[in-house]
């Protein structure tokens, strides 16, 4: 039986949208090849000591809608995640019960709006802690929001490596709490 989702509406503390993205000029492959490399080899772009994904539902191949992933977390705790959509140039992921985070997480690959053979990968989060202890470790103590923007950093840049091309900057970051309209 599969675990049930666990939207951000179930979470506690603060409601958070956070975004990740580096872009990469004159990368060797098409933008739609790169995502679908990435989608087959979604282990490899992560960071093995901060997050180590393992498939644990579905084929042995690429992420599809209903695959599982369980992911070992440095820290405390460990979560599941599943795969809810793909899309052309995106695929997103939902915390499962009893994962640190409660919502939602898109991986996104497009060409750049404005620079000519630019792609730009996106890592697009929206979330509250699972619960209170969560909520204090990774907001009041800042403890988990370090591990979890190092987390997702590197797969930024292992992303702008495998691609070839021209990183064009270093990773960017965007952290929005939800009522305050705080940016870091």
């Amino acid at each position: 039986m599969p675990k049930p989702e666990q939207p951000a509406s179930t979470g506690s503390g603060p409601h958070f949208e956070r975004r990740y993205w580096v872009d990469v000029q004159h990368p060797r492959q098409p933008a739609d090849a790169l995502l679908r490399h990435i989608e087959c080899h979604l282990p490899d772009f992560s960071s093995d000591l901060l997050a180590d994904f393992e498939k644990s539902r579905g084929t042995e191949d690429c992420l599809a809608v209903g695959d599982e992933y369980r992911i070992k977390i440095l820290g405390p705790w460990n979560g599941e995640v599943r795969v809810t959509e793909v899309g052309a140039d995106f695929f997103e992921l939902a915390t499962l019960e009893n994962h640190p985070e409660a919502g939602r997480i898109r991986f996104s690959l497009r060409p750049h709006a404005t620079l000519p053979d630019t792609v730009r990968f996106e890592i697009h989060s929206w979330a509250r802690s699972r619960d209170g202890l969560v909520a204090f470790a990774y907001d009041t103590l800042g403890l988990g929001k370090r591990v979890q923007q190092q987390t997702w950093e590197v797969f930024c840049q292992r992303v702008a490596d495998f691609s070839g091309g021209l990183l064009l900057g270093p990773v960017q970051v965007e952290t929005i709490k939800e009522g305050e309209g705080q940016v870091d």
